[in-house]
């Protein structure tokens, strides 16, 4: 069944809501959906909304609620993946994995060995299209919110928010402890609530490991071999929602 988003909207059944704009063109258009057809949209907070079409008109598509349904498809843990900003279109693939393995927000962070490094305009324009391919994954893989995609940050200010997730993980290519422990530690303390960061093409700066370090971060490996960029925050996601029972 086709799904819509639309952010903090919550109806009952039997209540109307109405779809304009892009979506509403590819409902019409490209869908070639009828009145009488059902489709669902979800608001964000926490329930899909069954409905059915009762009108299509130029640039608008009204629909009635039938059934409001728990979202079933979340994860029982968020997860904040900060990831030093990669090269090239890196970051796509990471935006569309990590959404469709349940991260709830991705912030990329500017470090030191990182080999992109737009100015201002150019990471403007390229978090414009981040957040239409977040939204297209959420989309595409039935996710009940649209994991948000931060601005770039650098380094200092990503170690100034980690103290708002209740266990911060740091995947080090230079070695850790094994993830089991950090997740053993999650699950005993019931913490639901992660952050894990990766670092670019190049790794982490010794000065920005013993800072991690410092920040209490758990350090951690993904294995024996080094991961490249795009793919350590794949695997890391996928080992941490298996872990905590969420690909059950």
């Amino acid at each position: 069944m086709p799904r819509f988003f639309m952010e903090n909207m919550e109806k009952e059944p039997g209540e109307s809501l109405f779809i304009t704009g892009q979506d509403a063109v590819h409902i019409a258009k490209s869908l070639r959906m009828k009145a009488g057809e059902n489709l669902t949209v979800c608001g964000g907070l926490g329930y899909d909304m069954l409905c059915e079409i009762t009108a299509l008109s130029e640039g608008t598509v009204e629909l009635r609620v039938t059934e409001k349904v728990v979202t079933q498809s979340e994860p029982s843990v968020s997860v904040t993946l900060y990831q030093g900003l990669p090269k090239g279109d890196k970051l796509e693939l990471i935006i569309e994995k990590t959404i469709e393995l349940g991260v709830s927000e991705i912030i990329p962070v500017l470090m030191q060995r990182s080999v992109s490094r737009p100015d201002s305009k150019s990471a403007a324009k390229k978090h414009e299209r981040y957040c239409k391919q977040a939204l297209s994954a959420a989309k595409q893989c039935g996710r009940g919110i649209i994991p948000a995609v931060g601005e770039m940050i650098s380094f200092s200010t990503m170690l100034s928010r980690l103290n708002r997730h209740g266990a911060v993980i740091f995947f080090y290519e230079c070695g850790g402890n094994p993830l089991s422990q950090a997740v053993e530690k999650i699950r005993a303390e019931g913490i639901d609530d992660i952050a894990i960061v990766i670092g670019p093409e190049g790794g982490f700066d010794i000065a920005e490991a013993e800072a991690l370090k410092g920040a209490g971060a758990f350090t951690a490996t993904l294995g024996k071999r080094i991961l490249r960029t795009e793919t350590a925050p794949i695997a890391a996601v996928a080992a941490i929602m298996y872990a905590t029972g969420n690909m059950d």
